[in-house]
């Protein structure tokens, strides 16, 4: 539950100009790399390494005395004075317990209390260098007074100087006109200046009261107050500001991050918004035994641009906005797990407006759930109720999601020795949406009428019972599996006010006979130098399942699937529940492995199948057994009625340790065309470098989309480029560019660069990207998103900006982003 936080301070920011006399903190200059126990990185220095070194603790010089509180010493001289003062000089050493001093002249008074020390001096403890001119030591207790001092804390890469330095208890140190900073010796990039700056190890935090922010020795902010983090202790404070301009003017955000508790923390988060007004938004975050969970939101009162960008908007001036979002995951015990999640938006806009960060174009839903599982060797039990929250403005009545209220699910498997096995499976689910419409579906939408579905135009509960018997055959040369599922839906319908003489009640029962074998020859192969076990794979698969009417039926939560070489081997044409589609199918296909001999790593794997048809498809989404598409040129008519599908070929080949490749193809043999494709090659350096090259293409009607509007009207030919390449350990670039060709157009380019070391980082990324508006297959309402980022982080202070760490791993595949923080 780690959170980096910046600042903890108790007034805002002034020029330099602002600073008076008695803010003018003039630490002395630091020392040299190697006074401050400094190693530079040589060949030694390891992958991803982004510090130019490190700190290096050298070993005591006098053995740790055996009984507790006892001081030993070591020196060139020792004589007593006048005063009775024992006066050491020449290579002296002091050691009690774990701290070490080291100078070349100590007097130590006859009361035995203290030591005087004249330097240069060193004082060394467990990952802690000081040194000095001059120095006062306790010699009963820890505290310690060291005059124009050095310090470095080892293990926290931390180091700085102060005018004085006091050693008020073991962890706890006082410096006076000091800094504080991560930066490498030499370097000064940045670093904190106070008059007077506490540092408590134990804590893990720091405290500095008239404090300055430097950037190349240049004053860029102050505090009267500030507390700093000093490891990677969570601590309660200011998180860097947020700060954006666009066209609605200023945006300002200032979290305030609070350390409530080991197990639990929160961040309040106050927004002005120069043309909304002022937001306050939160997070609350908690860890249990068995479970954790997050808890955000944010409101708005009185919007005072609500509504202003969009005529067809269901906003209006002066609108409350706000949303919340509640998350928990738990377990009973190990075998019952649960999760609960809840979120709700005040308006379809409201992350278009304010929460789109800049890896994501569009935030488009808010969950709604409530699962519990039972995970039994046998039986797999699930109660959920499932739903969510569309985000468009306005919301169009027949993208309404449906909810589950709930759905009951129990599934279990018998295994006998003979191979003999059973299966169940049942569900039970209530679909709930709330929609507006007259008695024949008809509502206004966009200034339009528009009708919902007839089959998306009931509430009411599906049945579903799968119960299967099958056998599997499976010795080490092939395998044998016949198998038969009947499948049983039964629905209890409510049309409220929609007229329609559809039954309330449609119910079919279908039985589901496939049967799949394979052989397995295997082969020792070497080429080069290297040893393989080469298999080949011959597969035949048969499925029948007879055509029943589903015509009366609704769809809850149902879809084609597109074809692909997992088709080739699956009997069910449609995901989701409300179609059990017909086939009478012979699928046949070869498929040849490469295995490394010693490890069993898989390099190479090469498939080649199709299927051939016996009987026409004529169920689809209207569930008629006795009618095919209307449109006979259309390639769902093709689909449906074709003899035979097209060849799939597939490839899988990791050339290397850095190449790999991966390859689909469909190829309709009879009309001798592409139906689709996909190639992909990617590269990946020892080094960390990383390229990949993509290109698509799909013939149009391929790609199987539930809503008209989101299927493609032409054929789509994408081209799919992004790197990252490592220029130094400390230099990332980064880039992505996906090109529609169909219609000579950049979908989404990326450029950016990332500098990583010990004592800041920095992100500065530009994106420019198409968004649809849910209209696939109308491209004259397309509209584009451009923005440029930054963000900086101080190490040790924290950073400003949002991250863009996780858009770069899920733009660039492959691509391992290290952290700034």
């Amino acid at each position: 539950m780690a959170k980096r936080y910046a600042w903890t301070a108790l007034a805002g920011l002034a020029t330099s100009s602002l600073i008076n006399a008695p803010l003018m903190a003039a630490p002395p200059d630091s020392l040299a790399a190697g006074q401050l126990d400094w190693q530079p990185w040589g060949d030694d220095r390891p992958r991803g390494e982004v510090c130019r070194g490190y700190y290096v603790q050298p070993e005591y010089r006098l053995e740790k005395p055996a009984i507790e509180g006892q001081v030993s010493s070591e020196s060139d001289e020792a004589n007593y004075d006048n005063k009775g003062d024992t006066v050491l000089q020449g290579g002296v050493v002091l050691r009690k317990g774990d701290t070490q001093l080291e100078a070349p002249h100590v007097q130590v008074p006859p009361e035995r209390d203290v030591a005087n020390i004249q330097g240069p001096l060193t004082l060394r403890d467990q990952n802690l260098l000081v040194r000095g001119d001059s120095a006062q030591v306790s010699l009963k207790t820890d505290q310690a007074n060291v005059d124009t001092a050095h310090y470095v804390a080892h293990d926290a890469h931390v180091r700085g100087d102060a005018i004085r330095l006091e050693r008020v208890s073991e962890n706890v140190f006082r410096l006076n006109e000091a800094s504080f900073t991560t930066c490498d010796p030499g370097d000064s990039t940045w670093r904190l200046v106070g008059n007077d700056i506490l540092l408590d190890r134990m804590k893990g935090y720091g405290i500095a009261k008239h404090a300055r922010l430097e950037l190349g020795n240049v004053p860029v902010f102050y505090w009267p107050w500030v507390r700093f983090p000093i490891d990677e202790r969570r601590q309660t404070g200011l998180l860097w500001p947020l700060v954006q301009f666009s066209d609605g003017g200023l945006d300002y955000e200032q979290p305030i991050y609070l350390n409530l508790a080991p197990n639990y923390d929160a961040t309040v988060s106050p927004r002005w918004i120069q043309d909304s007004g002022f937001m306050l938004g939160g997070e609350f975050r908690y860890l249990l035994p068995n479970s954790r969970g997050t808890i955000e939101g944010a409101y708005l009162a009185d919007d005072e641009s609500a509504g202003d960008d969009d005529s067809n908007s269901e906003l209006e001036h002066g609108d409350d906005r706000w949303y919340f979002d509640y998350s928990h995951v738990g377990k009973i015990n190990p075998q019952v797990p649960y999760k609960l999640r809840y979120g709700a938006a005040s308006d379809g806009s409201y992350f278009d407006d304010f929460g789109k960060t800049f890896g994501e174009s569009s935030t488009n839903k808010m969950s709604r759930l409530a699962q519990i599982d039972y995970l039994g060797d046998t039986w797999k039990l699930q109660a959920k109720a499932q739903g969510y929250q569309k985000l468009d403005d306005p919301l169009n009545e027949k993208d309404k999601p449906f909810y589950r209220l709930p759905s009951l699910t129990a599934k279990a498997r018998w295994d006998q020795d003979s191979g003999l096995y059973q299966e169940w499976y049942s569900n039970a689910t209530y679909f709930w949406r709330d929609i507006e419409g007259d008695e024949n579906g008809f509502y206004d939408f966009d200034g339009r009428e528009r009708r919902i579905p007839i089959r998306e135009a009931a509430n009411g509960t599906r049945l579903t019972l799968a119960p299967a018997l099958g056998y599997r055959l499976d010795p080490t040369w092939g395998f044998f599996e016949p198998r038969v599922e009947m499948r049983y839906l039964q629905y209890d319908l409510d049309y409220q006010d929609r007229i329609t003489d559809r039954s309330d009640d449609p119910s079919i029962a279908v039985p589901v006979s496939t049967i799949d074998a394979g052989l397995i020859f295997e082969r020792d192969l070497k080429v080069g130098s290297d040893d393989y076990r080469q298999t080949l794979e011959p597969r035949l698969n048969y499925a029948y399942i007879p055509a029943r009417d589903q015509s009366e039926f609704p769809d809850f939560d149902t879809n084609e699937k597109s074809f692909s070489w997992g088709q080739l081997w699956s009997p069910y044409r449609f995901s989701g529940g409300d179609r059990v589609g017909d086939l009478n199918r012979l699928s046949y296909g070869v498929e040849s492995r490469f295995l490394e001999d010693e490890s069993g790593r898989e390099r190479l794997s090469l498939g080649v199948g199709q299927s051939a048809y016996f009987e026409d498809r004529n169920i689809d989404m209207n569930g008629d057994p006795d009618t095919l598409p209307r449109d006979e040129d259309s390639f769902d008519y093709y689909e449906a009625t074709r003899d035979r599908s097209a060849w799939v070929t597939k490839l899988d080949w990791t050339i290397n340790d850095n190449w790999r490749t991966r390859w689909q193809w469909l190829y309709d043999d009879h009309l001798d065309r592409t139906e689709s494709t996909g190639v992909g090659l990617q590269y990946r350096a020892d080094a960390g470098h990383v390229v990949n090259l993509g290109y698509r293409w799909q013939i149009e009607g391929f790609s199987k989309e539930d809503d008209p509007e989101d299927n493609r009207n032409y054929n789509t030919e994408e081209v799919d480029v992004s790197f990252a390449y490592k220029a130094t350990n400390n230099i990332d670039l980064i880039g992505r560019l996906l090109y529609d060709n169909t219609n000579d157009r950049a979908l989404d380019q990326m450029a950016g660069v990332q500098w990583n070391d010990c004592c800041y980082g920095v992100q500065l990324v530009w994106r420019e990207w198409i968004d649809d508006e849910d209209t696939a297959n109308n491209i004259e309402d397309d509209t584009t998103d451009r923005g440029v980022f930054l963000r900086f982080v101080l190490k040790g202070l924290g950073g400003v900006g949002g991250e863009a760490d996780s858009y770069f791993e899920s733009a660039v595949p492959g691509y391992r982003n290290v952290s700034l923080n």
